[in-house]
């Protein structure tokens, strides 16, 4: 085989190989952007100014999550009727500006776990604003997704269709 012969066969399988890793990131960027998706349907909600409600899609799991902020840092929240305050993970209490207080006894799913009770100066869901929530850091919790519970969850009204969960301010 003669030398120029080869280089472009070289340079051949080094552009398979190239195309064929293109496709596979390719193919990795659209199949994580669709599981996201159904992780958090809601990720790239929009709220229109002046909005009374707030309406979000279920998650392939069943369960309700929604962009929102606390102390002006975005989070994701687990609407959770079943919970009784907001819980945080313990991990993000610093970067959310919460400070840890008085620890306590909470029961969860997972059973009995001491967290230190906090104060959320402020938390956004959609149009919608709470100040001084009554929440707690859970250092059980591993993921980021803070447990939006009924301390907030109890000003608002719920209408659910299907798989769609419209929330609104009580008028």
């Amino acid at each position: 085989m003669s030398a120029p012969d080869h280089d472009t066969r070289r340079i051949g399988r080094v552009m398979t190989w190239l195309a064929a890793l293109s496709l596979l990131g390719l193919l990795w960027l659209f199949f994580d952007e669709q599981l996201a998706d159904q992780l958090n349907p809601n990720r790239s909600l929009v709220v229109a100014p002046g909005a009374g409600e707030l309406v979000l899609k279920r998650n392939r799991m069943g369960h309700y999550v929604a962009p929102g902020t606390i102390n002006g840092q975005p989070v994701t929240f687990l609407l959770d009727t079943g919970a009784t305050q907001v819980s945080v993970p313990a991990h993000l209490g610093r970067d959310l500006g919460l400070q840890p207080g008085a620890a306590a006894q909470v029961i969860t799913a997972n059973g009995t776990v001491t967290v230190r009770m906090t104060v959320i100066d402020e938390l956004g869901l959609g149009p919608f604003l709470a100040r001084q929530v009554r929440g707690h850091l859970n250092p059980g919790m591993r993921d980021d997704q803070i447990l939006l519970g009924m301390s907030v969850l109890k000003h608002l009204e719920f209408i659910q269709r299907g798989d769609t969960l419209i929330l609104r301010a009580p008028g």
